[in-house]
């Protein structure tokens, strides 16, 4: 009898794409929901890597020109009203506001430091919202993943508990196909999880560090302006 089992077990094929083909519906979902959603985790990351690297090296260059002792309004004339750089968008802001608070007579107009600061100051935000755009949805993957994952197995140990009563055979032939499929479902769930979680408080770092460096530079701009205008 044992040998019998043995040789029906062995002729199961336990490869991920017959196990899923072997699995109910609801834990075919869960497989493909989770499937996508690591998928669909590792297209942010790489992107993100990409775009913060992309961001710093800008900083940097912008950095370097600014404080290379060129004058503001050459500098601004040079990158222009509408530049690609989040730091030179942050940079062009403030210098825009700083004419427009200018008469055409020369005389400045009341509040020209608030309103420069919050120019600035809409600019970072608009590249804070930039930067950690994605980062939400790796932290509901690595949240959330790992539960769904253990529905997708609860749910396949049922289904195999109901085959087991209905054939009314308790030998591993029958019993191991369908506990391998619910478990491919924690699997993938962990595999979802573990590097979106990882991969979020690396990026979360990163842009948090991105966008202190923009907050720096328009306090320093900020400073700047300001003694020009108490001048």
């Amino acid at each position: 009898m044992e040998t019998q089992t043995l040789a029906m077990a062995q002729e199961i094929d336990f490869s991920l794409l017959a196990l899923f083909a072997r699995a109910s519906f609801v834990v075919q979902l869960v497989m493909i929901t989770l499937t996508l959603a690591s998928f669909w985790s590792w297209t942010i990351i790489v992107q993100k890597f990409i775009s913060y690297r992309r961001a710093r090296s800008e900083a940097s260059v912008f950095d370097r020109a600014f404080w290379s002792g060129e004058p503001l309004d050459e500098l601004f004339e040079k990158i222009g009203s509408q530049p690609d750089g989040a730091s030179e968008k942050i940079f062009a802001s403030g210098m825009i506001e700083w004419r427009r608070s200018h008469r055409e007579g020369g005389e400045l107009i009341a509040g020209a430091q608030a309103r420069i600061d919050r120019s600035m100051d809409v600019a970072i935000a608009k590249e804070t919202e930039r930067l950690s755009g994605g980062l939400p949805f790796l932290a509901t993957v690595g949240s959330t993943a790992p539960f769904i994952g253990l529905f997708g197995t609860v749910w396949g140990i049922k289904t195999a508990f109901e085959q087991i009563a209905i054939s009314q055979n308790t030998s591993l032939a029958v019993v191991a196909p369908g506990i391998a499929e619910a478990l491919v479902a924690t699997a993938l769930g962990l595999l979802a999880a573990i590097p979106a979680v990882i991969f979020y408080n690396k990026l979360s770092t990163d842009s948090d560090r991105i966008i202190t460096g923009y907050e720096a530079f328009a306090d320093e701009f900020a400073t700047i302006l300001s003694r020009q205008l108490d001048a």
